[in-house]
């Protein structure tokens, strides 16, 4: 079954679908870039790790972070006061996550060199903390050096990563930042309610430009994955849309019987 929006669908924003999704669809966006690229570029898929201290306690796991249970340890009973008058009471501490995020990298078939970083943004990258931090780290690394970089932020939640020249609020964002036109960058801002834009994926001057359509990458993932098996579209989106877009979204559901 078909996602039934026009482009990015604000379902797959819950924080217990997008660890998934980020990591599927930078390996579909992967497969669909390599036989475009041959013979002069390949796709590297490329990690990062770093530790995630969330200021607030989450509870549900994600999935790229084992719990691995300690076998034949006694449980211990909680530690009661000594006085009578005062009652003991279980709490959760918050832990560090480790985080890992994927992104892409195209490199020279002849020297390995990094042409082109392919980033599509997790909610750490938007939120306080040292997985913004890091990113922003890179992100300046990249934008002082000869390499290119799209940025690709499907996410309504967070902070937006820094820029100037754009005062606007929409949904989602690519930014194509090609390293001959520094500081000067390409913004295709949209919402909710469009077709995710296509947009060039920059390589050497004079070597032709693959345009890369993210919508039908991220339809045809959705099937392939089952996605519509794991949405509850009775639902409201986590977070929520704006009023407008709500009421916008309730009429496409109901059309398309998911309501």
């Amino acid at each position: 079954m078909p996602t039934p929006f026009p482009g990015m669908d604000p379902y797959l924003e819950h924080p217990a679908l997008w660890p998934d999704l980020h990591n599927s669809l930078i390996s579909a966006l992967s497969d669909e870039l390599a036989p475009q690229l041959r013979p002069r570029y390949y796709v590297a898929l490329e990690e990062r790790m770093y530790t995630d201290e969330p200021g607030d306690l989450v509870l549900a796991g994600r999935a790229d972070v084992a719990l691995v249970a300690t076998p034949n340890l006694p449980v211990l009973a909680p530690a009661l006061a000594t006085n009578p008058e005062v009652e003991a009471v279980i709490v959760a501490l918050p832990l560090p996550d480790m985080i890992r995020e994927t992104y892409l990298e195209v490199r020279t078939v002849a020297s390995g060199e990094v042409v082109t970083v392919i980033e599509l943004l997790s909610p750490s990258n938007k939120r306080p903390g040292e997985g913004r931090e890091q990113y922003l780290r890179k992100r300046r690394l990249i934008t002082g050096s000869r390499s290119h970089l799209v940025e690709i932020d499907l996410l309504r939640s967070g902070v937006p990563m820094p820029m100037q020249g754009y005062t606007g609020s929409h949904d989602y964002r690519i930014m194509v930042s090609r390293a001959t036109q520094r500081p000067q960058a390409i913004l295709l801002p949209f919402r909710v309610r469009q077709a995710i834009p296509k947009f060039h994926l920059p390589l050497y001057p004079g070597d032709p430009e693959p345009a890369i359509g993210l919508t039908p990458i991220l339809h045809a993932l959705y099937a392939r994955r089952s996605y519509d098996l794991r949405v509850n579209y009775a639902n409201e989106t986590e977070p929520p849309l704006v009023p407008s877009d709500a009421a916008w979204a309730d009429g496409l559901l109901r059309s398309a019987g998911l309501r």
